[in-house]
């Protein structure tokens, strides 16, 4: 069906998208205990600070056609409320396909205790999704399913989902499902189409004091999709003279990662990681990079002597 000098992974995600599949298809993120707010809006203000997060990922990198991923968010708190908002940009690249979501956040947080809070969180999106045939070299030019008229521009989709957060100066933990609808991606008159599932995700961690300059914090994630293997995330990290961050993490069945982080002022952090997979795709890639940009606008009345850990 497609022709090129070797079966490559961008051939291998073209056939994903014109068969019946359901999998995993929300973005993955190796820093997911910074950029909690794409995956649960009931984090948005949580921080008690206007919060601006920028990331950049590159998936399986050397492999033609593997996810490339972009986002931007902004959260804070309505000052003398419990309400807590934000707005995210999200490109993610597939392949032959490029999708655009623009999502707002607002949270409404209830204290449970002088130093805890639950909040509970709504989210609204709205996709873009383009998938170009033309990319493709076609064996047979009077292929219906892979014809350059079935490509998509710029298909339009809505979209909403909900979260609960709780936490505390120590702890957190938050569920969520950022995207309830079910969405048929592709036109009626292509015979096999793929749909966008609904992702639950289960996130949590706790830091620890090892002493007075060493904090330790465990975390992690779990994604459940119908019709595809639970996804766990773990992670440890050391925040060192609330300025260096270092620890690592392991994906089930999927890699490992090392992280690194710098808090370079009261203001901006910067994180990197490396995942390093334990599949067969080991032998046909070198790697994902992650990296990340967080910028904290503190007031005179909310500035706070070290950052907090998530």
């Amino acid at each position: 069906m497609i022709c090129k000098n070797s079966l490559n992974f961008f051939s291998i995600i073209a056939l994903l998208f014109v068969s019946s599949v359901v999998a995993q298809q929300d973005p993955q993120y190796t820093h997911y205990m910074y950029n909690t707010v794409l995956i649960n809006p009931a984090y948005a203000g949580s921080r008690g600070v206007t919060s601006l997060f920028f990331l950049h990922r590159t998936q399986w990198v050397g492999l033609d056609g593997a996810p490339v991923t972009n986002s931007f968010s902004i959260n804070k708190p309505v000052s003398n409320t419990n309400l807590g908002y934000g707005i995210s940009l999200l490109n993610d690249r597939i392949g032959i396909s490029n999708n655009n979501t623009f999502a707002a956040d607002v949270s409404y947080s209830i204290p449970t205790s002088v130093n805890s809070n639950l909040s509970f969180g709504l989210k609204a999106a709205a996709n873009w999704l383009t998938v170009d045939y033309s990319r493709l070299t076609i064996l047979d030019p009077n292929d219906v399913v892979l014809n350059d008229q079935n490509s998509i521009d710029n298909q339009f989709s809505p979209n909403f989902g909900v979260g609960i957060y709780w936490h505390s100066k120590k702890n957190y933990i938050g569920l969520s499902v950022p995207n309830f609808l079910e969405t048929k991606r592709y036109d009626d008159n292509v015979s096999t189409t793929s749909k966008d599932k609904m992702h639950l995700y289960l996130i949590g961690g706790k830091v620890f004091d090892l002493s007075s300059k060493l904090q330790f914090k465990p975390a992690f994630l779990s994604k459940f999709v119908q019709g595809a293997p639970l996804q766990v995330d773990v992670s440890a990290n050391f925040l060192f003279n609330q300025q260096f961050t270092f620890g690592a993490a392991y994906r089930l069945n999927a890699a490992v990662t090392g992280l690194v982080g710098f808090q370079v002022n009261d203001n901006w952090q910067i994180g990197y990681s490396y995942d390093a997979e334990t599949t067969k795709l080991i032998n046909y890639n070198s790697g994902s990079h992650e990296l990340f940009l967080r910028y904290e606008l503190f007031s005179k009345y909310n500035k706070i002597v070290a950052p907090r850990f998530f």
